[in-house]
């Protein structure tokens, strides 16, 4: 099920998170996509906090040539980047939730009409990436 939030996108799948994890990395390549962060949620909770938390990663997604671009047209969009997709344990058991920030809505902060095609672009393929689970 795909679900549309204020702010993003998500489905949810069958699965464990780490076999969530493994499909999303897989069709974030597909789509040009590396991870450049990793944040264990539940690990940063456990450790600084000492409280159990549900199975969550943060994945920082980066697609070389589209940031490219988008540093080229301003050089402070790094502040804006990378594409965030997050990876957690669903409610209901043997599920996961995999969902992605809207780049449109990401990109839009900077006030620029002209980053406009290219938020469009990194949008349709992160779409194609949670499509594809």
């Amino acid at each position: 099920m795909n679900d549309t939030l204020s702010y993003g996108f998500r489905k949810t799948v069958r699965g464990t998170v780490e076999e969530a994890e493994t499909r999303v990395r897989a069709a974030l390549r597909e789509e040009g996509f590396g991870v450049l962060t990793e944040i264990d949620i539940r690990g940063a909770f456990r450790e600084k906090l000492g409280v159990d938390f549900r199975p969550y990663r943060i994945l920082g997604a980066c697609n070389p040539s589209l940031a490219h671009r988008a540093l080229i047209e301003e050089v402070d969009i790094g502040l804006l980047l990378p594409c965030n997709v997050v990876v957690y344990e669903g409610d209901e058991a043997g599920t996961a939730v995999v969902a992605a920030l809207d780049p449109v809505l990401q990109l839009g902060v900077a006030g620029r009409d002209d980053l406009g095609p290219l938020a469009d672009e990194v949008r349709a393929r992160l779409e194609r990436v949670i499509d594809a689970l």
